[in-house]
């Protein structure tokens, strides 16, 4: 018996009350979906709706084929007496090949009597399943992506990942393999991701329907391209992301902010953006500055203005027992909920709930107190901070949300989070949108979302990871990425060997997406109020000119190099917007054809004509560089020339990063990267 039928583009196949659809998703795409004993929905996640492609489905019997572009989807049907049941079942295999027919990756096979499910749907009371999808693919196939986690893997085939997100961890489920496919897990359900070299399998805790989007593509310059047109192009870059941003934690009063942006343009230092951290509200949640310690915001963002500087200030999702707003948020329902136990998310500076920004109605709420007391002020950069979010404990089935549970929906909270900004500038006739998020998922880019990597730690292991972290968003498709300079937690502005990680990060800052200044840094200052309330302490100086003037000196002159990228830097940036090309780039998206570049974790490219190796351990003087082959590459500190395909001891003296123009780029660059 046929079991599959052609409506217009779609395939679909129906048995045993499972019905499975394959889509022409864009060119060279295809999108996957698959429920029990339901209709397929047509979730809106991340996904976009697609422009129309060439493609066509023949069927021959049991076996169907899709072609769309450099894609081909082969579904091949089954009906058989199964003697250990005593019935008939019947069952569909998918598997994706590329223009030339080779097999890119299959659904996993029934394994014999193994009796295998490649799409293993598990009821759950309540009428959701619990969804595992699993796949065979080439074991030495590399891939990369998944957003953001903490670890200083670039391959990432043999790895597990948590698909949650976490303070410092944005899961992003999109791969890149250099099978020449790229996979994306349109689903954001709490579970887990796993590529082993017997099989790969994706797992959704709670879930009504399977659904993923896969292209095909020759170089990793195309797959990414195509991703972005699924899930939508970052917009471009505003100029004032294009240079230097100061932030600490925390500046804690109107006269210290400005005395700060005053001072670097008395030294002539460039600076575009600068930070009012958390906590300058009376209390979380009342989204407005403290009167007390800022008592007249819109003469501060008016003078901010006049010196060339744009005022960004911190707003949490989160809001306290003790708000003003926090009443009516609870009794209209607009706040995230807890399935059992008391309603609070979170103990940090006293009890507080979350903002349930999945829910329109909410995200509108937060949008007219921001309009109201910040943006109609002038200010027009938000920092985005706890958009996980970041519960005090990561319990993600006691959460329930506008949208659904948390273990069936809990992923997109940070894209919303974005989306509830982004549309209301837009609302208020900013076009020039850029938002410091702490995470993301697919789709973020599209709302103006600049992701930075969390609370990490000030040591050069983390430094390290944030490399590859910023080259896997990057595939997975977020281009705007960040770190804090100097690590967030551990930095003493005191500490010789703080200054020597401080300028290493620096240096690496300098060829980031955005150039952010930020860390926790001690010693501490404690604040009181003056009805003699504890506020929420304030960390170190940590200006450039805070750690002396010989480190002073190193920063400088790297603050200056971010300003001679500008021209560069605003071409990646449109790049980004227009090709949904990644600003940080592994060495295999520029030189595909040579295999050591697929493996090169701890250097990177900064577009396509530099090749930018930070240092990476303490009172390094050299490092070891691996120059792809395919260009010439000439060292910018020293002028030399290297033919590519070989590895290189590159001069690193403490003030000098290592980075190498392709085909004799940037050479003008020579008086800035090397010492005076």
């Amino acid at each position: 018996m046929n079991h599959f039928r052609i409506d217009d583009n779609r395939l679909t196949w129906r048995g045993e009350g499972e019905t499975l659809v394959v889509d022409p998703w864009g060119p060279d795409s295809v999108r996957v979906r698959a429920a029990i004993k339901s209709e397929i929905q047509n979730a809106d996640w991340a996904l976009l709706t697609p422009v129309t492609s060439d493609s066509r489905i023949e069927i021959h019997g049991d076996i169907a084929t899709l072609r769309n572009g450099a894609i081909t989807v082969i579904a091949r049907a089954s009906a058989f007496y199964d003697e250990q049941t005593g019935y008939e079942v019947t069952r569909c295999s998918l598997s994706f090949h590329d223009a030339e027919g080779r097999l890119l990756f299959k659904e996993l096979d029934a394994g014999g009597s193994l009796k295998l499910r490649a799409r293993d749907f598990r009821a759950q009371l309540g009428g959701s399943h619990r969804l595992t999808a699993a796949f065979e693919s080439a074991p030495d196939e590399k891939l990369y992506g998944m957003g953001q986690y903490q670890q200083s893997l670039l391959n990432i085939k043999g790895s597990t990942f948590e698909l949650a997100h976490r303070n410092s961890q944005a899961s992003v489920p999109f791969v890149l393999s250099s099978a020449g496919y790229g996979f994306f897990w349109h689903n954001p359900a709490i579970g887990r991701a796993t590529f082993s070299l017997n099989r790969t399998e994706w797992v959704a805790e709670a879930t009504e329907q399977l659904d993923y989007w896969v292209t095909a593509g020759s170089t990793p310059a195309q797959i990414t391209a195509a991703y972005a047109n699924a899930t939508g192009h970052a917009p471009m870059m505003p100029e004032y992301g294009l240079g230097y941003w100061q932030c600490k934690l925390r500046y804690w009063n109107q006269e210290q902010l400005l005395e700060v942006a005053r001072e670097h343009k008395r030294r002539g230092l460039p600076i575009d953006v600068i930070v009012a951290d958390f906590f300058h509200w009376p209390k979380m949640g009342d989204f407005r500055f403290d009167e007390e310690f800022w008592p007249d915001p819109a003469a501060m963002v008016a003078e901010l203005k006049e010196l060339g500087i744009e005022l960004m200030v911190s707003v949490w999702p989160q809001i306290s027992t003790e708000s003003e707003n926090y009443a009516e948020l609870k009794r209209e329902g607009m706040l995230v909920r807890a399935e059992r136990g008391p309603d609070v998310h979170m103990g940090f500076q006293g009890p507080s709930a979350f903002l349930d920004v999945t829910d329109p109605r909410a995200r509108e709420r937060l949008w007219e107190l921001v309009r109201k007391n910040y943006h109609d002020l002038g200010v027009k950069l938000f920092w985005l901070d706890e958009a996980e979010p970041e519960y005090g404990v990561y319990d993600f089935d006691n959460y329930r949300y506008h949208a659904g549970p948390n273990t069936a929906v809990g992923n997109i909270y940070p894209q919303a989070f974005s989306r509830a900004f982004w549309q209301g500038q837009q609302e208020a006739g900013q076009t020039d949108v850029v938002n410091l998020v702490r995470c993301a998922w697919a789709g973020s880019q599209r709302y103006g979302a600049l992701v930075w990597s969390g609370d990490i730690h000030s040591t050069f292991e983390d430094l390290r990871r944030q490399i590859t972290a910023g080259v896997h968003m990057g595939v997975a498709g977020i281009p705007w990425f960040t770190t804090d300079i100097g690590g967030f937690h551990g930095g003493n502005i005191q500490d010789p060997a703080f200054h020597d990680l401080l300028i290493r990060w620096f240096q690496f800052g300098a060829f980031c997406p955005v150039m952010r200044m930020h860390g926790d840094r001690a010693p501490y200052t404690e604040i009181t109020a003056a009805a003699g309330d504890a506020r929420c302490r304030t960390g170190a100086d940590n200006e450039v000119w805070s750690f002396g003037p010989e480190v002073e000196r190193t920063l400088t002159r790297y603050i200056r190099l971010r300003e001679e990228l500008r021209p560069y830097t605003r071409a990646l940036m449109a790049d980004a917007h227009e090709n949904g090309q990644p600003v940080m780039r592994g060495l295999f998206h520029e030189f595909p054809a040579d295999a050591a570049a697929w493996d090169v974790a701890d250097e990177y490219m900064y577009g396509p004509d530099l090749l930018v190796a930070p240092v990476l351990e303490a009172g390094a003087t050299t490092r070891s560089v691996y120059l792809p082959d395919g260009a010439e590459w000439t060292e910018l500190a020293t002028g030399v020339v290297h033919t590519g395909g070989q590895r290189v001891e590159a001069f690193a003296a403490q003030d000098v990063i290592p980075v190498f123009g392709r085909d004799g780029a940037f050479v003008e660059l020579r008086t800035l990267l090397t010492p005076a």
